[in-house]
């Protein structure tokens, strides 16, 4: 189900069917069918390196995931800014969430294929496997969604950075607007000195 969209590394669009429009179209209703989300994730390196945690998402802009112990790491957006800080040293690194393609799962509303270019778009055993690339992304990374037909929520997602690195997060017990506190989404890191 995923071959074609890995290999797809080009930064053209596809000619779409018919049926790869209704699948994008399935994929783009479910992500706007939300204003908050949370649920299970196990994520996992293209070194076969695997986390748990759980993810907690707040339309506009939002996103937390929090790993789970051992695991000191912690991602959050506040709406503008992507944070990826240690818990246990308390520094990190903050990257602009437009730059990211998180920006595509946490816009109030979001037309995939205005916004995307579809490098690949495929159908198997109850699943749609859409591969995209941000148009305003220019880091050279895309996103690949898998969506489950049958129970019509969002399985997994593969984000594919610039440099190739692959990093899957599968989910498990996603529940759709639920009561989320704000402050979840605001998170600070101590700052490198800077060097004059």
């Amino acid at each position: 189900l995923q071959g074609s969209a890995f290999a797809a590394t080009k930064k053209s669009s596809i000619q779409l069917s018919d049926e790869q429009r209704a699948a994008i179209a399935r994929v783009n209703d479910y992500i706007n069918s939300f204003t908050t989300l949370r649920g299970d994730f196990v994520q996992m390196s293209d070194k076969g390196q695997s986390v748990k945690g759980v993810v907690m998402l707040s339309k506009p802009g939002k996103i937390r995931f929090d790993y789970a112990p051992p695991s000191p790491l912690l991602i959050v957006s506040d709406g503008k800014w992507l944070t990826i800080k240690n818990k246990v040293k308390e520094r990190g690194d903050q990257v602009p969430l437009r730059s990211t393609p998180l920006r595509l799962i946490v816009a109030p509303k979001i037309d995939l294929l205005a916004e995307t270019i579809v490098l690949s778009v495929e159908e198997a055993d109850g699943l749609t496997s859409v591969a995209l690339a941000d148009k305003k992304d220019q880091m050279g990374g895309y996103i690949v969604l898998i969506y489950d037909n049958t129970q019509e929520t969002l399985q997994q997602w593969v984000i594919v950075d610039g440099k190739g690195r692959r990093t899957t997060v599968q989910f498990a017990n996603l529940e759709k607007d639920v009561q989320l506190n704000q402050k979840l989404f605001l998170e600070t890191i101590k700052r490198k000195e800077s060097r004059n």
